[in-house]
């Protein structure tokens, strides 16, 4: 892994505190990582509904219903 020196603001390096307070990360490294991560996630979740939905207004229409697009969406999420 590579060191890195990053400065936060004072609002957010007493929320980074308060959750290493509450020992939910060990040090602010992990919760840095974990925060990109969870980043880095989310934007590759937003490109696939991006994707679904540029090819959905190229193709002029589609059959499935907004439950099915619904129940799809959150299966690519993890949350269904």
């Amino acid at each position: 892994m590579t060191r890195q020196s990053i400065t936060f603001t004072k609002p957010n390096d007493e929320w980074l505190k308060s959750q290493i307070d509450r020992e939910e990360y060990s040090s602010k490294s992990e919760l840095v990582n974990d925060l990109i991560r969870q980043a880095r996630k989310a934007s590759v979740q937003i490109d696939w509904i991006r994707a679904k939905i540029d090819r959905a207004e190229k193709s002029g229409f589609t059959t499935d219903s907004k439950d099915e697009i619904l129940k799809q969406s959150k299966s690519s999420l993890g949350n269904g």
